[in-house]
């Protein structure tokens, strides 16, 4: 069958590409997310949307559907891993919290950004303190964690009054360098893919549905959250009348899954539970239906946005699908074919009748 509609044949995949780059470099680690969201809320204004903005920040479009008595929901977040200064050292480098789940060695060597109270920033670069081979003879062998990785301030300060003298002090946030690279062999490799992919996909549906005047069948709220790194971006604001609720999200690549980087994939089950399985067979049944690439897939390690709103006790149908990005909460890939069978998946769901 043929997907139906124009989103998807005139999905402008050069577009989508630009709109994820300028996402990913925008600084937004979970907490510090203001701007991005006031970016956010001017790409709305300028496609002629209304929005409203939750106490947290959060983003919420509403498009008005055949059926306004059954509602709809489909949120991605734009919150990112990152860090904030829990100390400065004698030496004047900074020790780090984490904020969101990742390892420290997935940002070893990175550069970063000190994001300041008075709204300066200052540049500087994630190492371990042994970092020097030739003074360190067990450089490698030092474990990477709280007590060994610091921040190299790019400023002249070898002791923490001389650091505090600059405006850095506790509490400060820090964002990691995305490096976006788009390849000519159709690869998109960036920091931040997770999950600024499915929110530039949703803004793009968002787009053609306003300028096509297409009417979905039911009302569909679009939920740009700002706190899912930490567990809690869609648990809150959700209208009543929703009844099924989808997280885009990525799908996770490694050893002893389905899910690669060239399709969209549909999760089953991650450290939450179960996802509601008659929604999600829905979306599987879609993607036959349309001739979608896809995988199905157990993300044994893994939250959303959705599983947050079911622990906040919203009754709501839980599903969850995104396009599979390899080497998550370090430097991800995913390569544009996913992107597209994400943006198919998606039309063809929110054109499709609700599960009964």
């Amino acid at each position: 069958r043929d997907i139906k509609g124009g989103f998807v044949m005139q999905f402008n995949l050069q577009a989508t590409c630009q709109l994820l780059e300028e996402l990913v470099n925008i600084p937004s680690p979970s907490g510090y997310t203001t701007n991005i969201m006031n970016v956010m809320a001017k790409k709305f204004k300028n496609i002629g949307v209304a929005y409203t903005r939750t106490n947290k920040g959060a983003l919420i479009v509403t498009i008005k559907g055949q059926d306004d008595t059954k509602h709809r929901l489909l949120t991605a977040h734009v919150d990112t891993l990152g860090a904030m200064v829990k100390d400065i050292k004698p030496s004047g480098r900074l020790k780090l919290s984490m904020v969101g789940g990742f390892r420290w060695n997935a940002v070893e060597g990175e550069y970063c950004t000190i994001h300041k109270m008075d709204g300066t920033t200052i540049r500087g670069t994630i190492l371990i303190h042994e970092t020097t081979v030739h003074v360190y003879a067990n450089a490698g062998d030092v474990k990477r964690d709280e007590q060994h990785i610091e921040v190299r301030i790019d400023a002249k300060t070898t002791s923490a009054s001389e650091t505090r003298a600059l405006g850095i002090e506790v509490g400060d946030f820090v964002s990691f360098d995305p490096r976006f690279e788009m390849t000519e062999t159709g690869f998109i490799k960036s920091r931040h893919l997770d999950d600024k992919a499915s929110t530039a996909l949703l803004i793009e549906l968002v787009r053609h549905l306003h300028e096509s005047g297409e009417q979905l069948p039911y009302t569909t709220h679009f939920y740009i959250s700002n706190n899912e790194e930490i567990g809690f971006g869609g648990n809150a604001s959700i209208p009543s009348q929703v009844v099924e609720y989808i997280a885009v999200d990525m799908g996770a690549i490694g050893d002893g899954q389905t899910s690669d980087e060239y399709t969209v994939s549909i999760c089953a089950k991650d450290s939450s539970g179960p996802y509601h399985y008659e929604l999600t067979r829905h979306l599987v049944q879609l993607a036959k239906d349309y001739d979608i690439d896809y995988k199905f897939d157990i993300y044994p390690y893994y939250g959303s946005d959705a599983s947050a709103a079911i622990r906040a006790g919203y009754d709501i149908k839980h599903a969850l699908f995104g396009p599979g990005i390899e080497a998550s909460h370090a430097y991800e890939r995913t390569h544009i074919e996913a992107l597209q069978n994400t943006a198919k998946l998606l039309y063809t769901y929110v054109t499709s009748k609700m599960v009964e």
